[in-house]
């Protein structure tokens, strides 16, 4: 039997919101560490999905972004539900095939879960990197429809990596971002969820934006605000995050995530889907589509 139309469009926006993250994450990925300057010397302007980089990737290759929100969407796909020792044994999997890239926060806290069986990493006032929200995907589809359950999966999914309240407020603001644009809400509606961030922790304001794109949580998610909310589009919100450069595969992917929620696949340009991994996107299709129906909002 069809779903109904609302289901359908909430399924397609899933999938892009997940595209769109591995999208963003191969679009920035080659000139991870660049200046803008660097990359308007080299590119002119970064359009397109080019590869190399210092990780010398091949055009449409993820990195740690990417893998490590395939991780979390198996593991709750696998356990048919929320399962964080099952995510965190996904990332020790992970971690075990030398990955091409992974944050020294993410490697220390895989190592805390994999030697001592911790699934909340210890507090660290350092830990205020952008590591736990780039992977907030599969927790952001998986508790569509209730709040309540978002807060308590994005907290725990980021802790057993990243401790720290502005890691774990950037994590619960882009669960909620992607939920209103999974239902269709205006870019007006989701900037009062994004104000509500900045009334609660100030820091994250981007009213005067600084142009600063650090691993640092804060300056990630200011680049992808400034970006995101001044596109006027999906590829206008993308190229204009990546080009910022610094640690431009994270906010490529963090804003291609919301990017793709609010825009849907027909707003992802289909040259740059045509040069990702086809296992990539195949398993991102397939696992948008599994975790998604196991939310609040389209469970049975």
């Amino acid at each position: 039997m069809p779903l109904p139309l609302d289901h359908q469009d909430i399924r397609s926006r899933a999938r892009a919101a997940f595209v769109g993250l591995a999208v963003g994450d191969a679009l920035g990925a080659p000139v991870e560490f660049m200046t803008s300057g660097e990359i308007r010397a080299k590119y002119g302007v970064l359009k397109e999905i080019v590869g190399g980089g210092w990780l010398r990737l091949k055009p449409g290759q993820v990195t740690d972004d990417t893998e490590m929100s395939l991780c979390a969407a198996r593991a709750i796909v696998a356990a048919n539900g929320w399962s964080l020792c099952g995510i965190a044994e996904e990332f020790a999997g992970w971690l075990k095939t030398k990955p091409v890239d992974v944050g020294d926060t993410c490697r220390r806290g895989i190592r805390n879960f994999m030697l001592k069986g911790l699934l909340e990493t210890p507090f660290n006032q350092w830990d205020a990197g952008n590591g736990a929200a780039m992977r907030m995907i599969p927790a952001a589809l998986y508790t569509l429809g209730d709040d309540d359950l978002l807060q308590r999966c994005a907290v725990e999914q980021a802790r057993i990596t990243h401790n720290h309240p502005l890691s774990d407020a950037a994590c619960l603001t882009l669960g909620r971002l992607v939920h209103l644009a999974l239902l269709g809400a205006s870019k007006s509606r989701l900037r009062r969820e994004v104000d509500a961030l900045i009334a609660a922790h100030p820091t994250f304001s981007f009213t005067t934006y600084r142009g600063l794109a650090t691993g640092y949580v804060v300056d990630t998610m200011q680049t992808v605000f400034h970006h995101f909310f001044r596109g006027r589009d999906f590829e206008e919100c993308l190229v204009g995050t990546v080009n910022q450069g610094g640690d431009a595969d994270t906010t490529g992917a963090i804003c291609g995530m919301v990017a793709g929620a609010f825009y849907g696949m027909e707003g992802i340009p289909r040259r740059w889907i045509k040069r990702m991994d086809g296992k990539t996107m195949d398993e991102i299709v397939y696992l948008s589509g599994q975790v998604i129906t196991l939310s609040p909002a389209l469970r049975e």
